[in-house]
Order: C-alpha cells, then sequence, then structure tokens
C-alpha cells in the first residue's frame, strides 16, 4: 500500500497530517483520538501538526509501526473503522492541501547521466558532453528552500540578466523558462555535523520520496552560472507534490541501476539494490485545456542512486536535518521521448514541440501547466500529480 502522508485542512478544522486513500483522506489525528494508537509508543500529538517534521522526528522504527498499524485497520476482515467512517475520512476534494514538511535545507543533484550527456552536447559539441569529475561524484549545488512551493501554486515568469540578440546583457522576463523532471528525497533522520554517513546506512537517513519539479529560467542560468553555478535562473520556484510516499512502499520495486564506470571510489561504493522502478511523466496543458504528454522516463535510469547521493553529501561531515530535502536533478532516459526537460525535448529550441493545436514549444508559454505524474508497478504506489501553471 502507498499510504502517502501529507498536510490537509478542512473549513471545520486546521491542518492536520493525513494519508491519502483514492479519493479520500484519512485523518490520523481522528484515527488516534477514536483509540487506534493507544497501544503504539507514539506521542499522537504529532498527527495535530501543521507540517510532518513532528511526526518525521519520531523516527524508523515509529513510522513503521503507525504504517503497520494502518495497514491492518484498512485491511482486517472485520474492517475497524467502518464505523468510523464520519469521523475520520475526508473526501479529498473537500480539503486544502498544505505543503507536507518545512524544508530546512534543499540541494539539487545532477544524477541522471542521459541529461548531463543530453546537456553537454547541446553546448560543448566538440566537446566530450560530461565534465571529467562527473562519473566520479554526484554533482550539486544548494538551492533556496524558502520559494519551494505546493503543486497547484501559479508559477510567476521571473526575470533576470540574459543575453539579447546582439550578445549583450538586457534584463527582463525569461525567454526560456523550462520544467525538470525530478524526485525529491525527504530526510527523515538527522546526522551529526563532521561525521559522513555511510552509504549503506543512507537509506535511514530518508523518510519518503517526492514528485518535484524544479522550475528553470535557461536564458538568465546560462548567463550567470560560471563560475559558481546556479543562481536566479533557478531559485524563483520549485514545485513539490503535496503526498510524501514512505521509502519503505518502494521496496517491492528496488532494481539494479546502471553499471558505473569507473568503479567510484570506496566512499560510494553501495551493496545491494539502490535503485528503484518508478515510472515518471511530463504533460503540458496548454490554456485552452487540451493535454499532451511531452515525456515518459523512469527513475531506474539515475546513474547515482539516493544512497550515493546521500553518502557523498555528508561525505566531507555536512550534517543532515530532518525535512531537508535533496532533489535528483533532472531524470532522463536513453531515448528521445525520455527526456525531463523541454531544454532536451526541443534542442533549446533546434526542434519545437508541436502540440496538438498546431502551435510548438520551444520553452513555457503563459497560461501553460506542467504536470508531473509518477508511480510504480501497476499504480500499486502512486505520488498523484505535481501542477504548475505559468503567469506573467
Amino acid at each position: 500500500m502507498t499510504l502517502p502522508y501529507g498536510i490537509f485542512s478542512t473549513d471545520r478544522s486546521g491542518p492536520r497530517v493525513g494519508v491519502r486513500l483514492n479519493d479520500h483522506i484519512l485523518d490520523l489525528s481522528a484515527v488516534g483520538r477514536l483509540g487506534f494508537f493507544d497501544d503504539l509508543v507514539v506521542d499522537l500529538t504529532v498527527f495535530d501538526q501543521p507540517v510532518l517534521n513532528p511526526l518525521i522526528e519520531l523516527g524508523k522504527p515509529a513510522h513503521q509501526t503507525v504504517r503497520q498499524r494502518l495497514i491492518e485497520l484498512l485491511t482486517n476482515s472485520d474492517k475497524p473503522l467502518n464505523a468510523f467512517v464520519d469521523q475520520v475520512l475526508v473526501p479529498a476534494a473537500t480539503a486544502t492541501l498544505h505543503l507536507p514538511v518545512r524544508i530546512g535545507d534543499y540541494t539539487d543533484f545532477y544524477a541522471s547521466e542521459e541529461h548531463a550527456r543530453n546537456v553537454g552536447r547541446m553546448f560543448r559539441p566538440q566537446a566530450e558532453p560530461l565534465l571529467p569529475n562527473w562519473k566520479h561524484l554526484p554533482v550539486a549545488y544548494h538551492g533556496r528552500a524558502s520559494s519551494i512551493v505546493l503543486s497547484g501554486t501559479p508559477i510567476k515568469r521571473p526575470s533576470g540578466q540574459f543575453l539579447g540578440p546582439d550578445q549583450q546583457p538586457v534584463f527582463g522576463p525569461t525567454q526560456a523558462l523550462d520544467f525538470e523532471l525530478e524526485l525529491g528525497i525527504v530526510i527523515g533522520k538527522p546526522s551529526k555535523l563532521g561525521e559522513p554517513v555511510p552509504v549503506d546506512e543512507a537509506e535511514s537517513h530518508v523518510f519518503g520520496l517526492v514528485l518535484f519539479n524544479d522550475w528553470s529560467a535557461r536564458d538568465i542560468q546560462r548567463w550567470e552560472y560560471q563560475p559558481l553555478g546556479p543562481f536566479l535562473g533557478k531559485n524563483f520556484a520549485s514545485s513539490v507534490s503535496p503526498w510524501v510516499v514512505p521509502l519503505e512502499a518502494f521496496d517491492p520495486f528496488r532494481t539494479d541501476g546502471p553499471r558505473q564506470d569507473p568503479t567510484p571510489l570506496p566512499y560510494l561504493q553501495a551493496t545491494g539494490r539502490s535503485h528503484f522502478d518508478i515510472e515518471l511523466e511530463v504533460a503540458l496543458q496548454t490554456s485552452d485545456q487540451q493535454e499532451l504528454i511531452l515525456s515518459r522516463t523512469n527513475s531506474r535510469y539515475l546513474y547515482w542512486s539516493v544512497a550515493q547521493l546521500i553518502a557523498h553529501h555528508t561525505v566531507n561531515g555536512c550534517n543532515l536535518n530532518v525535512g531537508d530535502l535533496l532533489a535528483t536533478g533532472t531524470i532522463s532516459g536513453p531515448t528521445a521521448d525520455q527526456c525531463g526537460s523541454l531544454l532536451e525535448l526541443s534542442g533549446n529550441g533546434s526542434r519545437p514541440v508541436s502540440l496538438p493545436d498546431g502551435s510548438t514549444r520551444s520553452f513555457l508559454h503563459d497560461g501553460d501547466t506542467v504536470i508531473l505524474r509518477g508511480w510504480a508497478g501497476r499504480k500499486q504506489v502512486d505520488f498523484g500529480d505535481v501542477r504548475g501553471t505559468i503567469v506573467s
């Protein structure tokens, strides 16, 4: 069962913890008040909080205990919750969703070899697409946590400096607004400053995964990123799914990742299957509501695993905190229809994407809505949608 956690409110009560069940939300605060968690060693006040952080801070043993109890309540032939349906189930359509986690720090990686190669070929056509360090370490930059917004929040087209037609800097609204299809890793256990997290212990620090859209202003980014990397082209907004799927839900969907050559240094050498078979999809909906699937790919194509990202992030002693968000970077696959950004799909504008209404897109227009979807198996595990509409 997926049993993703989120924060919701209704007209009658404030933000609290819920679990998504198809078209309904299971109110964990109400379940606790009815006594279904009384024999668990869990502080029930965590279910009345406006963010998941207090629940996450209880630790994996408590998370697993709560998850197992929920599975029992929902699958037991006695159907113990049936007598309290009106108290514990809220129609999702009547609820307001909130940013599920108080995010302290945010790091964005560059973990997809296909994406890195595609970008390298576009901007360094005469050179090796991958820079010399890429296969030796997970490349990343630190982003801005304050501008991470909930799915459905309108995305205002940012302004900044970029090169005009005469190759001189100008200021104005970006002309190259793009999406990036990513997964987000919600940290569930802190690490100590000065103490690296071993790669085979890294997943113990993960609470769950989210879908993540790291919006990008490619023209601003292209002008500013040398020599220190992304800044205003990235930090104006990122969209996150309202539901955090516990990492345990993906255990049946573990898979081998790509063969890593050269062999990483010892601190990045993991044992066991640490990649996940998660189907991912990007759709574009224009202002007239027509929807086109732009791309379908899979997280198994990521070169660097979740465990390796965490091990590298902390190898210098950098500490993790509960609620930190690490993103994978754009996830692309080996074929042209598996690209996780318009930059790749349109060849940086050299081959615009055709839409059903006859128009084309090199980059996003005002009124466009980008929809990310993700699931594992036959949707046994489902993230739901991440949506964002571009506004001027």
